[in-house]
């Protein structure tokens, strides 16, 4: 190795230059990201019916983006860190027009799928950017603020999605809330270009292409077995997902622990601030991810909102997540993350047991509401310290490796939640409405193609009831109860889920004065090892 390949070991100064403006360039393009991971959840029922989706092909065009962006963040998060993270970030943002374009204009639910994937890959290369430009130019507690200004501005952002989503639909085609992110691309494009610094402790190091692969494999193959467990006559698809999504990862643990240069150090991954606060993260994003996609729905099927009554309906995720944000990373500086992460689960636990105990056929929106008011504040207190902690555990050459999964905890817990919700969704609403026709005294009178019709989807159902118009009411009364008894069963899985969340993190995550003499101790042995390497490089 020679001095120019050495590891850079220069620790980030307390904030960059124009740190304001540097910090809204990573946010704007963050919000680029997060609102085209949102708005499609409101235009599901329109793109159902536009289509006669099935919902798990509706459930696809909702974990798409997400499972794009979840395939893809670590692999691109190392080659930011070696290749230049303002050079994937303004690559993200440009590949972000044409996918945005290809799902406005999709002339199939199929094509929508791909261009949804498409468009989460360009996130891949953006969004885990911004959290490894802000953990390379901040340090301290600049840092922790910065987290919680870009965790909670690109929550709440992508909690506005939405309602502009829905105000679009009022007036526009369903492909119009692929449009709404355009002008903001533009503009995120000519802020990072002209603030973002171009390069910031950036590793030397050569990317382990191989276990990138891997790593999209493994992925991709769990998330799209999740989706397609639920679908009748599918199981051969499951079962050969489900060995692709085991081989590649057995293959990449094999290979990141004897790969030179291992894309993902599972050394550092082992570290208990850091996979503590990984698992925990995941069940934090993915449950704000997974009761979204089904609220939506619900909003619009079973309660008749509009599509702009259901987008502005969520707007209290956003107020409580914004004003929150700050207060949890005073409390963090103050408390630890231990407890500041708890503090969110109980309101996510609240959260989740409101749905399922007071979200009916006939719920006031004040009860639609205060279930979100709970999740803003749940999401506002865990999100900080959940990406601090994965940040504070790593040297900042490997700033990506953080970033990425910090992304992870977003996208691959949104992709695996929503699909098991929406999963257990399908296969609640099909088992709800097989039941009924059963039960009832027509039920001979009813083909197996039309049973196939009314159990696909909510939609599916409501054009089913077009046709029979004497059966109308009953057809569309009978959805409306299955899809409670599906949201049912998706609610209650979230609330284990978080549960078991909050376990993890009382029992393993370290107190406030041990985690950070364990963050010291990290630092200290990376900066050994790191000056290590560079004195290899210099005698070289």
């Amino acid at each position: 190795m020679s001095r120019s390949d050495a590891p850079r070991t220069e620790v980030p100064h307390e904030a960059p230059a124009r740190a304001p403006l540097v910090l809204a360039s990573l946010i704007i393009v963050a919000a680029v990201a997060n609102l085209n991971l949102s708005v499609a959840n409101v235009a599901l029922p329109a793109i159902g019916k536009a289509f006669d989706s099935s919902q798990t092909t509706l459930n696809l065009i909702a974990v798409g983006y997400s499972l794009g962006l979840a395939a893809s963040v670590l692999y691109l998060g190392a080659v930011g860190d070696r290749h230049g993270r303002k050079l994937l970030l303004l690559l993200g943002v440009a590949l972000s027009v044409p996918a945005c374009l290809l799902a406005a204009y999709a002339p199939n639910d199929t094509v929508l799928v791909v261009a949804r994937i498409i468009g989460g890959l360009s996130a891949g290369m953006a969004y885990p950017t911004t959290l490894a430009l802000i953990t390379a130019l901040w340090a301290g507690p600049a840092r922790t603020k910065s987290i919680a200004l870009w965790s909670a501005l690109g929550g709440g952002i992508s909690m506005l999605g939405p309602v502009i989503a829905g105000a679009l639909l009022e007036h526009f085609y369903w492909g119009s809330v692929f449009l709404v992110t355009l002008p903001l691309a533009v503009v995120a494009l000519i802020m990072a270009l002209m603030f973002v610094p171009a390069h910031a402790n950036e590793s030397t190091e050569p990317v382990d292409n191989l276990g990138g692969i891997l790593s999209v494999l493994m992925i991709a193959g769990l998330v799209l077995a999740i989706n397609f467990a639920a679908v009748p006559d599918q199981g051969a698809l499951v079962v050969g997902l489900a060995v692709l999504a085991l081989a590649a990862g057995a293959a990449f643990f094999w290979r990141q622990r004897r790969a030179p240069n291992p894309l993902y150090d599972l050394h550092i991954a082992g570290r208990r601030t850091f996979w503590v606060a990984a698992c925990a993260g995941i069940i934090v994003f993915g449950s704000l991810t997974g009761s979204a996609f089904i609220s939506q729905q619900y909003l619009q099927n079973v309660l008749e909102y509009d599509s702009v009554e259901a987008g502005a309906a969520i707007l209290p995720v956003v107020v409580a997540m914004v004003f929150v944000a700050p207060r949890s990373a005073k409390l963090v500086e103050t408390r630890g993350a231990r407890t500041t992460l708890l503090i969110g689960y109980v309101f996510l636990f609240l959260a989740f047991g409101w749905m399922l105990l007071f979200w009916g056929e006939d719920s006031s929106y004040w009860q639609i509401g205060l279930a979100y008011v709970f999740s803003g504040i749940g999401v506002g207190f865990a999100g900080t310290p959940a990406s601090h902690s994965l940040t504070g555990s790593v040297p900042v050459r490997r700033a990506g490796m953080a970033s990425g999964t910090a992304d992870l905890q977003r996208d691959l817990g949104g992709a695996i939640i929503q699909s098991v919700m929406g999963a257990l969704l399908t296969a609640g609403y099909a088992s709800a409405f097989s039941s009924a026709i059963a039960a009832s005294s027509e039920s001979k009178h009813v083909s197996e193609q039309v049973q196939g019709e009314l159990t696909k989807s909510f939609a599916s159902a409501e054009q089913t009831a077009q046709q029979y118009p004497k059966y109308a009411d009953q057809i569309v009364a009978t959805a409306r109860q299955a899809f409670l008894d599906g949201d049912n069963w998706a609610y209650a899985a979230g609330l284990l889920a978080i549960a078991l969340g909050a376990l993890l993190v009382f029992f393993m995550f370290p107190h406030r004065d041990a985690e950070q003499e364990l963050l010291r101790r990290y630092y200290a042995q990376d900066s050994e090892s790191a000056a290590s390497e560079e004195s290899t490089g210099s005698g070289d």
